[in-house]
């Protein structure tokens, strides 16, 4: 296995994920995180010159995601951020954070997944093109059934009025011992076409993950 699909864990108070030892990994605390995200952007070029061309995408994609993750509370943030030769680098992220359970009316609900997944709507989109929605439940090793959406949806700007439409998979996972809040596991990208395997990916890595 090569160093790039090598899995690495992270560990943060009371859970660990394993994420691609090719993601990038930093402090998203403003006072830190540009000078941060801008070294780490420095060191993969040197390790990989021909990423030099997507320096500037490559630094504004982890400042947002950073600046993003930050705004909604989250206790991690991984992103990838790729060229495989194409004009734009492909780019995803996937943070964990923990929070109340609720509607998409703002009401606090119960952690059972079978509710969770009851009070989320599905979205089925009305034509090509448009955003649409699934909720299910799926079950994590040694952490039990969880609730999931995933879907291709218009999301709200952390801090704005704008949303914008990205591949997106939120997965719920009930804290022990701690009643209505949930760990969610939300993975999402902008690269729309590759939809299928983001999911896959975001699957692959949020059934890694363990409370401790």
């Amino acid at each position: 296995m090569s160093r790039r699909s090598e899995a690495q864990t992270i560990e943060r108070s009371g859970f660990h994920i394993k994420v691609p030892k090719s993601w990038w990994e930093f402090d998203i605390r403003p006072a830190s995180r540009d000078d941060t995200i801008r070294q780490l952007v420095n060191e993969r070029i040197r390790q990989r010159p021909e990423l030099a061309e997507h320096r500037d995408a490559f630094t504004w994609f982890l400042q947002k995601a950073a600046g993003d993750a930050w705004k909604s509370g989250a206790l991690y943030c991984g992103c990838m951020a790729e060229s495989f030769g194409g004009a734009a680098p492909v780019t995803a992220s996937v943070t964990v954070s923990v929070i109340g359970a609720r509607t998409d009316d703002g009401e606090i609900l119960p952690t059972d997944p079978q509710l969770i997944a009851q009070q989320i709507s599905p979205r089925p989109a009305k034509r090509d093109g448009d955003a649409w929605r699934e909720v299910t439940t799926v079950e994590i090793p040694q952490v039990g059934p969880v609730a999931r959406t995933y879907g291709i949806e218009d999301v709200a700007v952390p801090g704005d009025q704008r949303t914008v439409r990205a591949v997106l998979m939120q997965t719920f996972i009930p804290v022990p011992g701690q009643e209505g809040t949930v760990a969610l596991v939300s993975g999402s990208s902008r690269v729309l076409d590759l939809a299928d395997s983001f999911f896959d990916m975001f699957d692959a890595v949020t059934s890694t993950f363990r409370f401790v």
